[in-house]
């Protein structure tokens, strides 16, 4: 059983990996190059960027392109399996609205956040 392959654990283990979301969540607003990228996500050191945006263009989730002009430029942008991630985050958005506001706090603001989760 320890040697099957799960996928919420799977999942779970990569998503939870610090400033993936981050970077998913600000590439869901457009391609960016790193240092727009890096002040989007904010607090996140350059190398440990650089090593999540590794990691997601290995896995299929972010596109990387060099850009030949001077000085050259990187380009990220998420692929199809990270556009899917939308539905992830804005399933996280709807859960954390509903159960971790406290009760008097529901109101008006979940509302509010639910207009604009299909904008994350």
């Amino acid at each position: 059983m320890d040697n099957e392959f799960c996928p919420v654990h799977e999942a779970i283990q990569f998503l939870q990996e610090k400033w993936v979301l981050h970077i998913v969540r600000s590439l869901l607003e457009g391609p960016r190059g790193f240092n727009e990228l890096s002040r989007s996500v904010g607090g996140c050191n350059p190398a440990t960027l650089a090593q999540r945006l590794d990691r997601l263009v290995e896995i299929g989730v972010v596109d990387k392109e060099v850009q030949s002009v001077m000085p050259p430029r990187t380009l990220y942008r998420l692929t199809a399996a990270g556009q899917s991630l939308q539905q992830v985050l804005n399933a996280i958005d709807s859960w954390a609205t509903q159960y971790l506001r406290p009760a008097a706090d529901r109101g008006a603001v979940c509302d509010q956040q639910h207009a604009t989760s299909d904008s994350l």
